[in-house]
């Protein structure tokens, strides 16, 4: 009895430890969210610095007010095809914890939508989809409005190593030139016309 006991404590803490504001965003017409204390910022999309040798979903890395960011395409990390980026397409940058500490990564999403206050009773578990596939990464299922968004444990988006590179990736990146960032930000626009 003591242990049923134990283990009803464990889940109510879980739920507790669920509930808060998430900043909900699309990608490929489903919502998601994100645990607003994980999140230093949104900007818009701005030019982004290719780094060699880094998996596709790594779009490269941003000079953004003298810090280097790594930015991550959301889209291609999920196995979603890519589209153009629009007016909408954003940066979330976040927080994510590593093996080396806190890592500051710029997330690529299609649109941010809201900034929501969810309840731990709104909040389901990760369906089991079997043993191949992980969802590690998804905190919970939040039944909104008679449809459900994707509630993401961003720290667990990337793996250890994935977040290792991406600190590896920021490190041997050098400062972008001012001239060079004023070039890029008036050839974004020109990119979106074309």
């Amino acid at each position: 009895m003591t242990e049923l006991a134990e283990t009803m404590d464990q889940a109510v803490k879980a739920m507790e430890q669920r509930e808060g504001k998430y900043l909900t965003f699309s990608l490929s017409n489903e919502e998601y969210g994100i645990g607003i204390l994980k999140i230093k910022e949104i900007i818009g999309m701005m030019p982004v610095t290719t780094v060699p040798r880094t998996p596709a979903y790594v779009k490269g890395v941003i000079n953004l007010r003298g810090k280097v960011i790594p930015i991550i395409d959301l889209r291609l990390r999920f196995g979603m095809e890519t589209i153009d980026y629009t007016e909408r397409t954003c940066i979330i940058v976040v927080e994510i914890e590593s093996q080396s500490g806190t890592v500051q990564v710029g997330v690529v999403v299609d649109a941010v939508s809201e900034v929501l206050n969810v309840n731990a009773g709104d909040i389901e578990d990760t369906p089991q989809f079997g043993r191949s596939m992980d969802t590690d990464y998804i905190l919970g299922m939040a039944k909104m409005e008679g449809g459900v968004k994707i509630l993401l444990d961003v720290d667990q988006v990337l793996t250890g190593e994935e977040a290792e590179t991406l600190s590896e990736a920021k490190m041997e990146s050098p400062p972008i030139p001012e001239e060079v960032l004023a070039q890029k930000a008036q050839a974004v626009p020109e990119q979106a016309n074309a």
